[in-house]
């Protein structure tokens, strides 16, 4: 048997095995150790690209479709839809374990050995207060595992991989409170740590509370793209003669990765010319329906995303939107994005004080905060984590790679059994 540590994420996915006593993470892509959770059906070379070369060939303009966010259809109604794929349709589950399986292929190339075995990496909730739908999503996700080539698949929470990570650099018991803030959910657990718990093959009572929250790094996406860019494009605008506004729905779907190409139909088609012949801001509708018509959704909203990312750094940028017309950009800054997502943060922070509560434990008896993932980089994000614990020691080295690190450490206590 030889298992793998595998961090299917939202946003980023990583893979591994444990040898020579260490994590090793397989390159994936041009020597890189996580690759963007992103395939391209390429119509024209009748070929899959994945991960940075998959969305460079969607924003170069190659015909065919590309599909992101994946993690997040499981746990909802569209877990058993298919979506279209020129002149056939193919189910999301195939299209997820399409991806899993070049990462399989990935790492075994790396390691030069079959991998059987997976540790998989998995969410508190994959939906939030249904227990049903979340046990179906992982049901449906060790069935992806199977079908991509994995005999025996093991879930391990995301957040307590995480916690393998930093417990293996510490010198002494505490207590942490681990915040995965990822692509597509929040996962926050407190749990006791330590370098004698480390070698523990049943972690189950170490583990003193976890909860999470169906919010992420696409959210905050959402969020920005429905505040700043979609009124560029006529939301929020009035139709001449009635007493309506333009269909919001056209551009929550715009600004929702899973739901971008349900836009590219003939019949939203239709509906924004009808709009537009009515709009009181038509050059803005105009705007929308050449978005549209280009299919350039997905890449507006990557230009989205950038914005979001340059905002943790600087306190004012722009959203390019050349894609829809030259040299158009609109600004936004710091104060407006973290204004957007205010109420996104209220609710991270409730549900670290749901999970202490859980937990029994009031705020001063945090030792650590370990953040991992990539939207705890989020000034704003930071800041509601930690001011629920204000004395406790902040860790986040290796915010993208912990998981897959704390995974893989699990694939190696598998091995050596």
């Amino acid at each position: 048997m030889t298992a793998c540590g595998l961090d299917f994420g939202t946003s980023n996915s990583a893979i591994g095995i444990w040898r020579d006593g260490a994590a090793d993470l397989a390159p994936l892509e041009n020597g890189e150790r996580m690759i963007p959770s992103a395939l391209f059906y390429d119509f024209g070379a009748a070929q899959i690209l994945f991960g940075r070369q998959a969305i460079a060939a969607y924003a170069s303009g190659e015909d065919g479709r590309l599909l992101r966010a994946l993690k997040s259809v499981l746990g909802t109604g569209l877990m058993a839809e298919k979506t279209q794929m020129k002149s056939r349709k193919i189910a999301f589950t195939d299209v997820i374990a399409t991806f899993v399986r070049h990462l399989k292929r990935m790492a075994e190339r790396h390691c030069r050995q079959e991998l059987d075995t997976v540790v998989h990496g998995r969410p508190v909730h994959f939906v939030d207060g249904d227990a049903e739908a979340d046990r179906l999503a992982e049901a449906t996700l060790r069935e992806i595992a199977e079908d991509a080539g994995f005999r025996h698949v093991a879930f391990q929470y995301e957040p307590i991989a995480a916690a393998r990570h930093l417990e293996s650099r510490i010198d002494r018991e505490q207590v942490a409170l681990v915040a995965d803030i990822g692509g597509g959910t929040s996962d926050i657990s407190i749990v006791r740590i330590g370098p004698e718990r480390l070698r523990r093959a049943d972690r189950a009572d170490d583990i003193l509370a976890n909860d999470g929250i169906r919010l992420g790094g696409t959210d905050f996406d959402r969020l920005l793209s429905l505040d700043v860019a979609m009124p560029e494009l006529g939301m929020g605008s009035r139709l001449t003669g009635k007493n309506l506004s333009m269909p919001r729905k056209i551009y929550f779907d715009l600004s929702t990765w899973a739901r971008i190409n349900h836009v590219y139909g003939p019949a939203t088609v239709r509906e924004i010319r009808d709009c537009h012949r009515l709009a009181c801001e038509p050059q803005k509708v105009a705007r929308l329906l050449r978005l549209v018509q280009h299919h350039q959704g997905h890449r507006l909203v990557g230009k989205v995303e950038k914005a979001k990312i340059r905002l943790s750094g600087a306190g004012a940028t722009e959203i390019d939107m050349d894609c829809i017309e030259p040299r158009f950009a609109t600004p936004v800054t710091r104060d407006r994005f973290e204004r957007c997502i205010a109420g996104e943060c209220a609710r991270l922070c409730a549900c670290i004080r749901d999970c202490l509560s859980l937990a029994g434990l009031p705020p001063a008896r945090i030792d650590t905060v370990m953040l991992t993932g990539g939207s705890t980089l989020l000034p704003a994000v930071h800041a509601a984590i930690t001011a629920v614990v204000p004395q406790a020691r902040v860790y986040g080295e290796d915010s993208f790679l912990s998981v897959a690190l704390g995974l893989t450490q699990e694939a190696g206590r598998i091995d050596r059994q």
